[in-house]
């Protein structure tokens, strides 16, 4: 514990108990701790990140899901409960597809990401679950036969703007996929696209909700907006989580 409180870890103590809790020998110990107080994410130490109450699998070079992010499932819970067809884009882990799913009871789930290793890792997350991981770019990886089906499509889309990558922590900026946070000059390029492309996928009153700033929130919602959605902006001050959502027709 004391080479955590020596790195700066705030939170050295609980840190140290998980550490030792997923070890499995001594020499296992020595290394996470060394791993750690060299900067990398505790998630990609202990291997897991928990989410929605699941512990979900999280790999060196795949986007490690935030807490944040739980304003997110909670909202598509709330606006769909009960949702039969569910898609998470840009799924890095397949944490929201994962919460999602598990929320909903039983529900079918597609995934998809354009990186191969976050493919990979959110298969084993949503395995359990049934749940579908495609690879390729947003909608082209789907299935044709989603169109007109989506009752909720989540899109956990990179935000950050390009200009400010560098302002990152370095546990986000060292340890994850540039392709994970690079949102583009203003940071919404992704999020543009996906709201034009969702009403084709949509089933009537299906929903679409993606996660932004404060900053880029009243443009996110004019975006959405002009995709033709009946928009809202929902907004959790504790966890500084603004979830712009956006309901077909």
């Amino acid at each position: 514990m004391a080479a955590l409180r020596a790195a700066g870890c705030v939170f050295a103590e609980d840190e140290a108990e998980l550490i030792l809790s997923a070890a499995s020998a001594p020499d296992d110990i020595a290394a996470a701790v060394e791993r750690r107080a060299a900067g990398t994410p505790l998630e990609l130490v202990l291997g897991w990140a928990e989410f929605g109450g699941r512990r979900i699998t999280v790999e060196p070079g795949v986007f490690v899901p935030r807490r944040r992010t739980e304003f997110l499932v909670e909202q598509a819970l709330a606006q769909a409960p009960g949702a039969t067809v569910v898609v998470d884009l840009c799924c890095g882990s397949g944490a929201v597809g994962a919460a999602l799913a598990a929320g909903l009871g039983e529900a079918e789930l597609h995934a998809a990401d354009i990186d191969p290793a976050a493919v990979r890792c959110a298969r084993r997350n949503v395995a359990d679950l049934g749940g579908q991981v495609h690879t390729g770019d947003l909608f082209e990886a789907l299935p044709a036969g989603l169109r007109g089906r989506v009752e909720i499509l989540a899109a956990n889309v990179p935000y950050v703007p390009t200009d400010e990558i560098g302002l990152l922590p370095p546990e986000a900026r060292d340890h994850e996929p540039r392709v994970a946070l690079d949102g583009g000059a203003d940071g919404l390029d992704v999020l543009r696209r996906v709201a034009a492309g969702a009403p084709g996928w949509l089933a009537p009153g299906g929903c679409l909700l993606v996660e932004t700033s404060r900053r880029q929130a009243p443009v996110a919602v004019d975006v959405f907006t002009g995709a033709g959605l009946l928009t809202r902006l929902a907004v959790c001050e504790e966890r500084y989580a603004h979830v712009v959502i956006g309901v077909r027709p």
